[in-house]
């Protein structure tokens, strides 16, 4: 498995590729909440299988746009943390998480926050992050604030 920045655009798309059959398809998403004006300023990640295919992918907004979202200063938002159902369980989604961390902490990140369905609460807690404030509805699906210090 190789995890890399998306920055061409045919990485891109199949990232895109990976939300689309995650989010959109299997947890019926609304297509127009899924993809949002971020996309276009956010890091993205990749992960591929040996054979190019694409597994997973995560996003990370930063700098002003994160400031804007999380209203503390030094806080970068991972999103979108997708792996298709025949990568899960596997480990991808502990290196993805681990990625955007590294790349919050390169760009001088002291914090990291997340919008956890409730459902993967367990998850998150297990690297390290806590839940913050009640459950809130994004997109039809329950959701919680989650952040780690970096």
């Amino acid at each position: 498995m190789e995890i890399r920045v998306a920055a061409t655009p045919d990485d891109l798309a199949l990232a895109r590729r990976v939300r689309q059959e995650v989010f959109v398809v299997e947890q019926s998403v609304p297509v127009e909440l899924e993809y949002d004006e971020l996309d276009a300023t956010s890091l993205h990640l990749l992960a591929t299988g040996p054979d190019g295919v694409p597994l997973g992918t995560a996003r990370l907004i930063s700098g002003e746009q994160a400031l804007a979202l999380t209203g503390v200063e030094g806080r970068v938002l991972l999103g979108r943390l997708a792996v298709v159902k025949a990568a899960r369980g596997t480990g991808l989604g502990v290196a993805l998480v681990g990625a955007i961390e590294r790349a919050g902490q390169e760009l001088g990140a002291r914090e990291c926050e997340l919008h956890a369905q409730v459902q993967a609460l367990g998850f998150y807690q297990r690297l390290g992050y806590t839940a913050e404030g009640p459950v809130y509805d994004d997109a039809g699906i329950p959701h919680r604030t989650m952040t780690k210090v970096l």
